[in-house]
């Protein structure tokens, strides 16, 4: 690297265009050459802290280094640390696999360093947010009263959603809030946040297929309403993480709206499933919501962080959130557009919007719908070959992309402390001999193997692989 001095002017902390070419060319081939090699590689890549401290663990170098050593060193001693939740057999938790447009996006996006808090500081790039979450919009069935915002994921869209349920009720000085006993943990530390006792975010019991239960949820606000309780937001379950299980939406939104009580579905993996015939079925009531939270970095295909908040009427979203301070005053001019930073947590804000947009003017709806599809034909195809093995066994039916299961040998008769031993040694095996990356969970208190099928590149020969390797693991470990 030149001097200030040496190159005429430029900053220190400045390129030539040629520099910043070759280092953008290098790390793209990085990239792509990453995910060409992909299926290839293990699902998964951990190391312990005292392993990567070896590697990582230096002082900062007062004199800077050429680009392209720091940039292999990234790409192979860093970036390569860590769950591939992009690869076709990563099965666990809740996979991303995002769109090559995407990744584009947000590398145009930083390039050209978008602030989009306000439509001064950014009105092209708030005009496509507008456009996109319209798009969102008409796929959920929302009102022309409705819009919302992207966030960095599930975790701030329910944070803000509860935010806008807490005044909608009147900012409460003895809040609760209801959710059931299979949701995701975002949804609990968003209420505590917004000033709900860890006491009063209340837990319902779910039905034999991991449903809210509505007959304990009436006895629970009625019970908490004599002890002066005020019940600002009841939480459905759009797929839960667990099993993939969808709350009785229509039925919360019937009682939601007698008992006026905010409506939230949790919507972060399953909600773009409304894309397809079968995903709009099983969704049927998510358009009732008052305010949905959604990933599109999960099941739209795009990379982290991208999530967004949905409401019902806007109004109410931008009357929780938006200020007007004194250095924000010349950020109002005009009456025909939304400034962002007013409708949620965030004045700094990324442009994710962007990746969305770029990815479906490139491949189109139909091929977004198929892939999604996809994702839930693989699940039941899963099912169906776990029913008919003699040595595997259903834990709870697919829903959407998730199908709980565990090894169970139709002619052992194990306990459940031997089947938790079992399946914990089966799913070991499965990730340290790079079969795939699959997590566990517990349904009923009963230690159960979970596959999450939502990558738009995995096959059914990826699947069938994977649970054929289960199957074998399951039977040895069983006779050993």
């Amino acid at each position: 690297m030149t001097s200030r001095a040496e190159d005429g002017g430029r900053s220190e902390l400045e390129m030539s265009p040629e520099e910043m070419m070759a280092s953008a060319l290098r790390a793209a081939e990085l990239v792509i050459e990453r995910v060409q090699n992909l299926p290839d590689k293990p699902a998964w890549r951990g190391g312990s802290r005292s392993e990567l401290e070896a590697i990582m663990r230096e002082e900062p170098p007062e004199e800077g280094r050429p680009s392209h050593e720091v940039i292999e060193r990234a790409a192979h001693e860093i970036l390569p640390i860590a769950g591939r939740v992009d690869h076709p057999r990563f099965f666990a938790f809740v996979p991303s696999s995002p769109t090559w447009p995407g990744v584009l996006a947000d590398f145009m996006a930083a390039g050209h360093n978008i602030f989009q808090g306000t439509w001064l500081g950014a009105s092209g790039p708030s005009m496509l947010e507008v456009v996109v979450i319209d798009w969102f919009r008409s796929w959920i069935g929302y009102p022309e009263t409705a819009g919302g915002l992207f966030t960095s994921g599930g975790s701030a869209a329910s944070l803000d959603g509860f935010v806008v349920a807490r005044e909608a009720a009147g900012a409460p000085m003895q809040p609760s809030v209801y959710m059931s006993d299979q949701s995701h943990t975002a949804l609990i530390r968003a209420a505590t946040i917004v000033g709900v006792r860890p006491e009063s975010v209340r837990m319902v019991p779910t039905d034999e297929h991991f449903r809210l239960d509505m007959n304990e949820l009436h006895g629970m606000i009625i019970e908490d309403r004599e002890s002066g309780l005020t019940p600002i937001a009841i939480c459905g379950n759009a797929g839960a993480t667990n099993t993939g299980a969808i709350d009785p939406l229509d039925e919360i939104a019937d009682y939601c709206e007698s008992e006026d009580i905010w409506f939230h579905v949790d919507a972060a993996y399953g909600g773009f499933a409304i894309l397809t015939d079968r995903g709009a079925e099983l969704l049927k009531g998510l358009e009732r919501a008052d305010s949905i939270a959604m990933d599109a970095h999960k099941w739209l295909f795009q990379p982290f962080e991208c999530g967004c908040l949905m409401v019902k009427d806007i109004r109410k979203l931008e009357g929780a959130f938006s200020v007007q301070p004194e250095y924000l005053q010349d950020t109002q001019w005009g009456r025909d557009h939304p400034n962002f930073g007013d409708r949620g947590l965030q004045l700094s804000r990324s442009f994710r919007a962007l990746k969305v947009w770029m990815s479906v003017q490139t491949f189109g709806m139909a091929a977004f719908r198929r892939s999604i599809g996809q994702g839930i034909e693989l699940a039941e195809q899963a099912e169906a070959y776990i029913r008919e093995s003699d040595v595997l066994q259903i834990a709870n039916p697919a829903s959407l992309g998730v199908v709980c299961f565990r090894v169970n040998s139709r002619t052992s008769e194990l306990n459940d402390e031997q089947l938790e031993e079992i399946n914990e040694a089966v799913q070991t095996r499965v990730i340290e001999e790079a079969v795939a990356m699959m997590s566990s969970t517990r349904l009923r208190g009963l230690y159960s193997l979970r596959l999450c099928i939502l990558n738009h590149t995995t096959t059914w020969e990826d699947v069938r692989f994977t649970l054929a390797a289960i199957e074998n693991f399951g039977r040895e470990t069983i006779s050993s």
